[in-house]
């Protein structure tokens, strides 16, 4: 018999059980059951891939690729437990013309699917900040679409405080303007990620990212004519 995409409370009780015993003497002790665990959110993340390639092109070849490693890289941090309590993954879009990615975030009372642009490289930022200069109205539009905001409610990611270089500090669109990150994320309850239904959810979800993802790529891959930059 198939197994369902279902993500089942036996992959929470894990997370909640490794949060209570992250060290490694426990861990090797409960591998076997990390493995299995593992394997439910192996076979959501494929079925999930497979509904999302059927309305964006997405380079990640496999629900497998998708999942991060549990282990936590803590050469630079204070918290020095040796595992995640959370079963993160992404997707890559495919091809230089479809930019911005999307991630999902499984975990007991702090679940959520996310989207966009973590860390803009200086080029990318000036791109984007130079577009909403020009004209802010479309972006404005997608924000202020009664479905984005029913999903998303509005755009998230760190700001500036103060104004970027050589943009006015008295732009109309100086709100817009502030932002370092770009990113999209609607939160999940526990009930919501057990239920059998919420492969479809969360592929709907993405699928919701596309007018923001599909209007960021435009502006960093054409120049002003629309003419590709490449």
């Amino acid at each position: 018999m198939k197994q369902l995409p279902q993500i089942p409370q036996s992959s929470f009780d894990f997370l909640n059980a490794l949060k209570q015993n992250n060290n490694r003497e426990w861990f090797n002790l409960h591998k076997a059951q990390f493995e299995k665990e593992q394997g439910h959110l192996q076979i959501f993340a494929e079925a999930l891939l497979q509904k999302m390639n059927m309305h964006d092109l997405i380079e990640t070849v496999s629900g497998k690729k998708s999942l991060y490693r549990i282990y936590r890289d803590t050469r630079f941090s204070s918290d020095k437990t040796p595992y995640k309590i959370h079963w993160p993954g992404s997707f890559k879009r495919a091809t230089k013309y479809r930019r911005g990615g999307y991630y999902f975030h499984i975990e007991p009372g702090n679940s959520f699917i996310g989207g966009g642009f973590w860390g803009p490289n200086p080029q990318d930022l000036k791109l984007i900040r130079e577009d909403i200069a020009f004209d802010a109205t479309p972006l404005r539009n997608i924000l202020n679409d009664p479905t984005f905001i029913s999903v998303f409610e509005t755009l998230k990611g760190e700001q500036l405080k103060t104004t970027p270089k050589g943009f006015d500090a008295g732009h109309e669109a100086i709100d817009l303007l502030r932002y370092k990150q770009f990113l999209l994320m609607k939160r999940f309850t526990d009930a919501e990620v057990l239920d059998p239904l919420f492969v479809d959810q969360v592929n709907s979800t993405f699928k919701n990212m596309r007018p923001f993802l599909d209007y960021m790529s435009e502006v960093l891959s054409t120049d002003v004519n629309g003419l590709a930059i490449y």
